[in-house]
C-alpha cells in the first residue's frame, strides 16, 4: 500500500493549514527525510520531511487552499507498488471481495474460522452506512463513541462528516434522529434511544449578509480573513466566554528603573560583529518589566498556576510570554525560565525571538504554553489598557506608557515618571487579594530594581 501523505498538527490549536510551497513535483523520486512541503499556519512555517522512500504520486494538496488537519495531500509509491493514474488509494478498487461473499477455509486444525456477514439496514435511517468497515469506523471523537454507546448504535455503521471520516457528535445524532438503532434481526423502531441534552445554543453573532445590509453597496471592499486572523478570533472569543475574568490596576514610578538602566547600558561591553563593534546588549524597559514579573510569580508561586477542571497546575518556572505585533496580527514568543536569566540573556533572547517571530520563522515550542504573559502597549501612548487572557495562562499584565505625572509624598507634590499597569486574572485560579499580592511584588521590583539584580 502506498505510503499516505498527510497535513500534519503542528500547532496545538490548528485545525487547517495551508501549503506554501512544495519542493517535489508529481513524479519525482523522494527520500525519506528529504523536505517535501512547507506548512503556513497562524503563527509559523514548518517544512515537512517525507515519511518513506519512492515516488510522489496523487499530489492532491494544493497551494496556498485551507486543508483539514490530517487530511492526505499526496501518497508515496514504492518502486515494487503498481500506479494507476486517474486514481488515489482512497478511491481505488478494493482488491479482496466484498464483506459478505468471503469464502472460509479450514486451517490446519481443520477449525473454521467465522465468515464475515452482511446485513441490510433500514434506509431510513438517516447517517447509517451498511458497507462502512470497521477500521473507518473506529475514527470517531470520544463523545461521539459514548452517545453511540448510550443509544445503542454501532460506531461503525455510523457516516462520519469529520475529517477523513471521523464521526463527530452531529453524525451520532442524526443517526438516532427518526426512530432508534437497529441491529440484524431486529427493528429500528423497538430499540429505545436516549441522549443526553444538549445545553442551549450560545447566541450567534450577526451573519455576514445581515452585517453588510447596513452599507451601502460600493462603499466598502471585502478583505477575506487569512489563517492567523481566524485563529486569533477563534481564541479571543473562547477566552472571553470561557474564562473568567478580572483586573488590577496599579502605578508604578519608573525613575530609579530608568536611572538603574541608564547605568547598565552604559556599562556594555563591545562585541565585534559583521557591522562593527556594538553593545553586547541594550536594555529596554520592556525587558525589565518581563523580568520583574518572572520574579514576582516565584515570589508569589500560587499565582503561578493555569487552570484545568480536575487540578490546579502550579509551575516550577515562570515562563514569560510576550506579545509580539506582527502583519496581519499578534503571537507571543515565551521566555522560558526567565526568573534565573539574567537581563542581558533575557534581552538578547527577546530581540532573536521577535525579530524571528516577525519573519514566522518560530518554532511551536517557542511560542505555545507558558505561565504568564505581558502585553505593552506604553510604546504607542497607551496610558493603559486590559489585556486578553491567553489559556492555559492564568495572567495577563497589560502595560502602559510612562509619563511625568504629578504624585503626592508626605503632603508634598513633586514630579515623577509613573507607569500604569493592569493585571488580567482567570478568577478560577487567582483570587483578587492572591492577584494583589502578586501585583504588588511586581509594583516593589520596578520601584526598587536593584532586586532584579542580586
Amino acid at each position: 500500500m502506498p505510503t499516505e501523505v498527510i497535513l500534519p498538527k503542528v500547532d496545538m490549536d490548528m485545525a487547517t493549514g495551508q501549503i506554501s510551497r512544495w519542493f517535489a513535483e508529481e513524479g519525482a523520486r523522494v527520500k525519506k527525510g528529504d523536505v517535501l512541503f512547507e506548512i503556513e499556519t497562524d503563527k509559523a512555517a514548518m517544512e515537512i520531511d517525507a515519511p518513506a522512500s519512492g515516488t510522489l504520486r496523487n499530489v492532491t494538496g494544493k497551494e496556498r487552499v485551507d486543508i483539514p488537519v490530517g487530511e492526505p495531500v499526496a501518497w508515496i509509491y514504492a518502486d515494487d507498488e503498481v500506479y494507476e493514474s486517474g486514481t488515489t488509494p482512497q478511491n481505488r478498487a478494493p482488491l479482496s471481495p466484498p464483506v459478505g461473499e468471503m469464502s472460509a477455509k479450514p486451517t490446519d486444525g481443520g477449525a473454521v474460522p467465522p465468515t464475515s456477514r452482511s446485513f441490510a439496514l433500514p434506509s431510513a435511517l438517516p447517517g447509517i452506512s451498511p458497507t462502512r468497515g470497521q477500521s473507518q469506523g473506529e475514527r470517531a471523537t470520544p463523545l461521539a463513541r459514548r452517545l453511540a454507546r448510550e443509544a445503542g448504535l454501532r460506531i461503525a455503521e455510523i457516516q462520519g462528516s469529520g475529517p477523513r471520516g471521523r464521526v463527530v457528535r452531529a453524525d451520532v445524532e442524526a443517526a438516532v434522529a427518526s426512530k432508534g438503532a437497529a441491529t440484524p434481526g431486529q427493528p429500528a423502531a423497538e430499540i429505545p434511544v436516549e441522549i443526553p441534552s444538549a445545553p442551549a445554543p450560545a447566541p450567534k453573532p450577526m451573519s455576514d449578509d445581515q452585517v453588510l445590509k447596513l452599507f451601502a453597496e460600493g462603499s466598502y471592499e471585502l478583505v477575506p480573513h487569512d489563517n492567523m486572523r481566524k485563529t486569533i478570533a477563534r481564541r479571543l472569543v473562547e477566552a472571553k466566554s470561557t474564562i473568567p475574568h478580572f483586573y488590577l490596576t496599579l502605578d508604578c514610578e519608573l525613575d530609579a528603573l530608568l536611572a538603574l538602566r541608564t547605568q547598565l547600558n552604559a556599562a556594555a561591553p563591545m562585541r565585534k560583529t559583521d557591522k562593527g563593534e556594538v553593545p553586547a546588549y541594550k536594555l529596554s524597559v520592556n525587558d525589565m518589566v518581563i523580568k520583574a514579573m518572572a520574579m514576582a510569580l516565584m515570589a508569589v508561586p500560587d499565582a503561578n498556576t493555569s487552570w484545568t477542571e480536575n487540578a490546579m497546575v502550579k509551575h516550577k518556572h515562570a515562563d514569560v510570554g510576550v506579545a509580539v505585533s506582527i502583519p496581519g496580527g499578534l503571537i507571543t514568543p515565551i521566555i522560558r525560565h526567565a526568573d534565573e536569566k539574567t537581563l542581558s540573556v533575557l534581552s538578547n533572547e527577546m530581540k532573536d525571538l521577535a525579530s524571528r517571530a516577525r519573519s514566522r520563522k518560530l518554532k511551536p515550542e517557542e511560542y505555545q504554553g507558558g505561565t504568564t504573559a505581558v502585553s505593552n502597549l506604553g510604546m504607542f501612548g497607551i496610558k493603559d489598557f486590559a489585556a486578553v487572557i491567553n489559556p492555559p495562562h492564568a495572567t495577563i499584565l497589560a502595560v502602559g506608557a510612562g509619563e511625568e505625572r504629578a504624585v503626592v509624598k508626605k503632603g508634598e507634590i513633586r514630579i515623577a515618571t509613573v507607569m500604569s499597569v493592569t493585571l488580567s486574572t482567570d478568577h478560577r485560579a487567582v483570587d483578587g487579594a492572591l492577584g494583589a499580592e502578586l501585583l504588588g511584588a511586581f509594583k516593589r521590583l520596578i520601584e526598587n530594581p536593584m532586586g532584579m539584580l542580586v
